[in-house]
């Protein structure tokens, strides 16, 4: 993927104040064209800057209030395999192969307490899983971010 450039930042921070906005729109508010605004659009698409829409679904609004983070400490040989179990379970919604003393980091989203060890008691089942450590979220205090960083990429 190339560095993105002034314009690229640009528009970027532009469409998460107006996600939905049209490239008329993002070409007014930003003083460039709207065949700039809709190439740019194109190339970042395709160069795979933009995440899926489903980063942006809720999962209160799933009935999935919830939000745990599993360490699971597995026999590195059978990480794929691990891997591809995890991916079946639904409530799985996340997973990070980490350094240090855990080998992958899950974010899980339940629906109650019971749900989660449901969840947890599944992960455990999995061939090749030695423990699994839950801490439960209690709030969110940093929300999903990237507009502050692309404004210090932009000097401000």
């Amino acid at each position: 993927m190339r560095t993105l450039d002034t314009t690229d930042l640009r528009l970027l921070v532009e469409l998460s104040k107006t996600p939905d906005a049209t490239t008329v729109a993002l070409a007014q508010a930003l003083s460039l064209s709207r065949n700039t605004v809709q190439a740019r659009l194109v190339r970042l698409t395709e160069e795979g800057v933009f995440l899926p829409f489903e980063r942006r679904i809720s999962m209160d609004a799933l009935g999935h209030p919830l939000t745990a983070f599993v360490q699971i400490h597995v026999h590195q040989q059978q990480l794929t395999e691990i891997t591809a179990e995890l991916r079946g379970i639904p409530e799985v919604v996340q997973a990070h192969g980490l350094t240090g003393s855990a080998d992958v980091l899950a974010r899980v989203a339940a629906r109650n307490a019971e749900d989660l060890f449901r969840i947890h008691s599944r992960i455990l089942q999995i061939d090749g899983v030695d423990r699994a450590d839950t801490s439960l979220a209690m709030t969110e205090l940093v929300a999903w971010r990237t507009v502050p960083l692309v404004e210090s990429l932009l000097g401000g």
